[in-house]
């Protein structure tokens, strides 16, 4: 089975979808090693990691895709959702952006509607025109024929016109046949129940690492709402920053490592020293 297909039959099973979020090859790896299935490229994360620094639509398809290729290649049995934040570009941009990652190897891509150039402020998402949004996910869906590729269609527009546009737009994405459907920033449980019931029995997906201007249910709550995929974009980013941070801290106060360091065995087991030992073997002269 191909990664779409797997995905697919992964979706059609009953239960809620814990989909923690990755950037490069260890946060790949250490996650397919944790038992998950699946996992989401982030572009926050990805932006964090390659840019030290928010996401703020700075990243590029070429950096993005090259992360997905440190991912896939650590955890290749891993189903990878790849962020396509707006694809690039125009509707042609999107479909070079869909073909890429579905020959890659990716499972699903994620397209959305802001508008890109992003304004010069950290704050708000302004949307292209619903018209043009769907012009995108049309042309992602039909971008999507040649791999299979799953196509989630985001939607930013909800804190910037209202729920009722938002709904209307995930409406419109079922009909142009996207497989996943995302209201980003809901304010309630209401938003999320309406988003659920516009997206017509196909999966909704949602972010649930904690963070302002939006309601963050809990995992039961989540489910309980009707989601069917959540991802955790800080899960593994914010501890992996403070372990970072502390070690820092641990070097500047004339220690070596600071207390949540691995042991040296464990580190070389969770990189793979064994490993590499046993796959040269059969090579040795």
């Amino acid at each position: 089975m191909t990664p779409p297909d797997r995905l697919r039959a992964l979706l059609a099973e009953p239960g809620f979808l814990t989909m923690p979020a990755v950037w490069d090859g260890l946060s790949a790896k250490l996650a397919a090693e944790a038992g998950y299935r699946t996992a989401f490229l982030s572009g926050s994360c990805v932006a964090a990691s390659r840019l030290g620094g928010p996401d703020l639509d700075l990243i590029s398809f070429g950096e993005m895709f090259d992360s997905f290729n440190m991912v896939h290649g650590a955890a290749p049995e891993t189903l990878i959702l790849a962020d396509g934040d707006h694809g690039y570009g125009n509707p042609l941009n999107v479909q070079r952006t869909v073909r890429a990652y579905g020959r890659a190897g990716a499972a699903a891509i994620l397209i959305e509607d802001k508008i890109t150039p992003r304004q010069l402020t950290s704050s708000g998402k302004p949307c292209l025109p619903r018209e043009e949004a769907r012009m995108k996910i049309r042309a992602a869906v039909q971008a999507a024929k040649e791999s299979g590729i799953l196509i989630l269609a985001r939607t930013d527009c909800r804190p910037t016109q209202g729920i009722d546009e938002a709904v209307a737009r995930i409406e419109m994405y079922v009909e142009e046949g996207a497989d996943i459907l995302f209201l980003d920033s809901p304010a309630d449980d209401e938003e999320f129940r309406r988003a659920v019931a516009a997206a017509q029995g196909r999966p909704s997906f949602a972010v649930l690492s904690p963070g302002p201007g939006r309601r963050i249910p809990t995992r039961p709550e989540a489910e309980a709402l009707g989601l069917k995929i959540g991802t955790y974009p800080t899960a593994m980013l914010s501890p992996a920053i403070a372990g970072m941070q502390a070690g820092l801290a641990a070097l500047l106060a004339g220690g070596a490592e600071s207390d949540m360091a691995l042991t040296p065995a464990a580190l070389r087991t969770t990189l793979g020293y064994p490993d590499y030992d046993v796959q040269g073997k059969p090579f040795l002269v």
